[in-house]
Order: structure tokens, then sequence, then C-alpha cells
């Protein structure tokens, strides 16, 4: 009787726990919301009074000086002259156009790191995707830091770019959802040093919430080294996930080198199988992805069939890529 009573007061706790959880998640949401846009507006006002001063450099100096001594006075900590200058900067910056969050539902580290990115198609991207995927300040540095923004715009022609920056990543195919190369520094494997593909799968499943995040949206774990058989031969796929998204199986296989033909050729088998053996006939048709180190773009595109769109062939890097380079890749290729 004693056991029964407990169970029942356990469940009573836990549904008013669960109450005062989400009661504090509101109110904190709340006063980060209130908190930025009175951000955004003490910066409006002190642009208007520089404004009224005519923008002199020497002016606008001395009343964000002044401004930051009265307040520091009354309400404390948090008004040092820089904090004005970032709070000035943020309504210049979402002043002149309209944000994407335009009721600013990010946090105010958010929007200082936002703000620190000059291009402004590249800064609504990840004000999107932060929003949507309720990106921790951490992750939003990270995908910044493996260049998001530039590893999807280079498989985009100018009006998919644009896309980005209006919509945020899209995934209505399977395409949408790839990136060349993937981003695995997370992993911890230096780019020099000697590994076997079984190290690198099992560094990835170590790390799988990151590796999920880098696969991006949709993606769920299904299993490793997943086994299925024909004619008494066995077969296992590395890896293996689902996209709720497209509706589709995601198999992927590992290649510490460069990839080959019998590589695309194994991945179509394993495709083929998952398509007429394992997928139900309401889902889509199943995807496969091979990452691997390096590889031939003129092989991939012959091996593989003309209209081909479920096989695919990325590179990973396992340090953190060179923004630069990626730039300059955007800038020079061929729309």
């Amino acid at each position: 009787m004693n056991n029964i009573r407990n169970t029942d007061s356990d469940k009573f706790y836990d549904r008013i726990a669960k109450l005062l959880v989400e009661a504090r998640s509101s109110v904190v949401q709340t006063i980060n919301k209130t908190m930025v846009h009175t951000y955004f507006e003490i910066g409006r006002m002190i642009v208007e009074e520089e404004q009224n001063g005519n923008i002199r450099a020497e002016y606008g100096k001395q009343v964000l000086v002044e401004l930051s001594r009265k307040l520091t006075d009354e309400f404390g900590k948090g008004f040092s002259r820089r904090n004005l200058e970032q709070m000035r900067q943020f309504y210049l910056t979402y002043s002149k156009t309209q944000t994407v969050s335009a009721e600013f539902n990010l946090s105010w580290s958010h929007y200082l790191k936002l703000m620190r990115i000059d291009n402004e198609n590249e800064r609504k991207f990840y004000e999107i995707e932060a929003l949507e995927n309720n990106w921790s300040l951490r992750e939003l540095q990270r995908q910044y830091d493996s260049a998001l923004y530039e590893r999807l715009a280079l498989s985009r022609d100018k009006k998919g770019i644009k896309d980005l920056s209006e919509k945020g990543q899209i995934i209505q195919t399977a395409k949408d959802s790839l990136k060349d190369p993937y981003i695995l520094e997370f992993i911890g494997l230096p780019e020099s040093s000697k590994y076997s593909e079984s190290k690198l799968e099992q560094e990835i499943i170590d790390k799988l919430e990151h590796f999920l995040l880098e696969l991006g949206k949709g993606y769920t774990f299904v299993g490793r080294q997943v086994r299925f058989t024909f004619d008494d031969k066995h077969f296992r796929i590395d890896l293996v996930f689902y996209n709720r998204i497209l509706q589709s199986f995601v198999l992927i296989d590992l290649k510490i080198g460069e990839i080959t033909h019998q590589d695309l050729g194994q991945m179509q088998m394993y495709v083929n199988y998952y398509d007429r053996y394992v997928k139900l006939d309401t889902e889509n048709k199943t995807i496969g992805i091979i990452l691997c180190k390096s590889k031939n773009d003129t092989l991939v595109e012959i091996t593989l069939p003309e209209n081909n769109e479920q096989i695919f062939a990325s590179k990973y890097e396992t340090v953190l890529p060179s923004k630069e380079r990626l730039k300059r890749l955007m800038e020079n290729r061929d729309d």
C-alpha cells in the first residue's frame, strides 16, 4: 500500500516540478527578450542623440562616457562605455533591415556574435538557423567556425544563396541536406594522424550528438555496423540514420583514403537492398553517402547515373577549414 502511495506521490511531485521548470524557462525567455529589446531601444536613443549633435566624433564619445557613468551609478554593472557602444551597433545593424527574428527571440550573447558577421546574407542565415534549431551560443559559434554557410552555399546558385539568407536551410531533396566537406573537428583526430576506419567510426559514435548536429536537420541514429545477408553472404553498413524530413534511410560509409569506383558500387548495392527489402512503401528512396578523405569528382560523376539523386560522395575534414578559402571558392566558381 505504501509503495502505491509513494508512486502516486512521485507522480504528483513530477507534475508540479515539470510545471515549475516550464515556468522558469518561460520567465528566462521573457527576461532575455525584454532585455534585448531594451538594449535595441537604448541603441536607438544613443544614435538619435548623436545625430542631434551632428554626429561629431568627440560629441558621440562624450555622450557615451557621461551616460555610462550615470547609468552605472544608478543601475550597477552592465553599462560600460563598451557595452553602450555594442547597443548602439545593435541598433545600427538591425534597424537597416527587418531582422528575421523581429521580436528578438535570441539571447543578447547570440546577437553580439551575429553583429560581428559583416555579410548581411550570412548573418541572416545564422540568425534563422540559431532560432529554428535552438542553438546555444557555443553551437552557433561552432557552426560559424566550421563555415556552415559557405559549405551550403558552394552547392547552390545565386538564387539558392539568396534563399539561404531569407529562409535558412530548406530540405526538400537529398541534395539539400548535403555538405561538402563535412567538418568533424570534434572527434579530436589531427589532420596528419594515422587512424583506421574503425577508429574514425568509434570516434564518431563517441561524439554522436555532435555528429548529428553536423549532419543537420531531421537526422536520427539507427545503428552502426548494421548487418544484412543474402545468398549466405554478410554485409555491414558503417552507420545508418533516418531523416524524418526526407522520410528516408541514410546510409553512411566511411573511407579514410580516396574514394574508388568499387566504393560507389558497394554503396549502390547497399541502397538497392534497403529500397527493396527494408524501407516501407510510404517512405522515400534510400540515400547513400560515402564520407571520404579525398575524392575525384570526375570519377564520381562517371560512375554514378546521370540523374543520380540517391548516392553522394563528400569529403570530411578533421580540422576547421579556412573560411577565407571557402569564400574564395564561392567567389571564383561558375554559377
